[in-house]
């Protein structure tokens, strides 16, 4: 399961700004919010590359970074960051 910054920050109880600027200051982002280190942090971080087209200007591109499973513990021991608990499992009550 992959998740947006946005999707990861609200897991973590931050907000995607401040997540960002975190993973910046640690060097995990660059200036476009993509992977500073793409190879290095592939098991960890992704770049998702969208297009469409528009009507008078054309073909549009863009990229985006997606949080992979394996990234939140990695994200969480990177940045400090406490991993939130582990909602009890209901199922088994009668």
């Amino acid at each position: 399961m992959e998740r947006s910054l946005e999707k990861a920050a609200k897991y973590f109880g931050l907000t995607r700004p401040k997540l960002i600027s975190l993973m910046r200051e640690k060097g995990l982002l660059n200036d476009r919010n993509l992977p500073a280190f793409p190879v290095r942090d592939r098991e960890y971080l992704r770049v998702k590359n969208s297009n469409w087209f528009h009507e008078t200007a054309g073909m549009q591109y863009s990229q985006s970074t997606k949080v992979r499973q394996a990234g939140i513990r990695w994200l969480a021991e990177q940045l400090s960051l406490e991993l939130p608990a582990i909602p009890a499992d209901n199922r088994d009550v009668a």
